[in-house]
């Protein structure tokens, strides 16, 4: 599956953006779809994941409450809505897939079976 981020940017502390995931190849449904981040100097963190229907989300602790992961399969999309954006925010987000069974923990970066490429989001104090 080909996966492409969109929607980052630079935004105010306390601002929102919309991530999207468009998805291509073999069926979108059948995958648990997911978002990591990275800075540079440290290792791809876990965001948020959700499961194949969209029924069952988890996320990190660093966002919940502030994030919110989900998906349209009819137009193999995924979306990240972020509010109340910090500064500490700030990376390089990826999308991500993988065919294991969605559990309610956060997902390791070696479990991804497919990354996207990245898009900054950037949030200014």
């Amino acid at each position: 599956v080909q996966l492409q981020a969109s929607g980052g940017g630079l935004v105010q502390a306390g601002g929102s953006l919309r991530l999207s995931c468009a998805a291509s190849g073999r069926t979108f449904s059948q995958y648990v779809m997911g978002w990591f981040r990275q800075v540079p100097g440290k290792e791809r963190e876990f965001v948020a994941h959700i499961s194949y229907a969209g029924v069952s989300t988890y996320y990190a602790d660093s966002v919940k409450g502030r994030f919110t992961i989900s998906r349209d399969n009819a137009k193999n999309t995924m979306y990240l809505q972020m509010n109340s954006l910090k500064p500490e925010d700030t990376a390089v987000y990826y999308c991500t897939a993988d065919a294991r069974t969605f559990r309610p923990v956060p997902r390791t970066a070696s479990g991804v079976d497919y990354w996207g490429k990245g898009t900054q989001v950037t949030v200014s104090s």
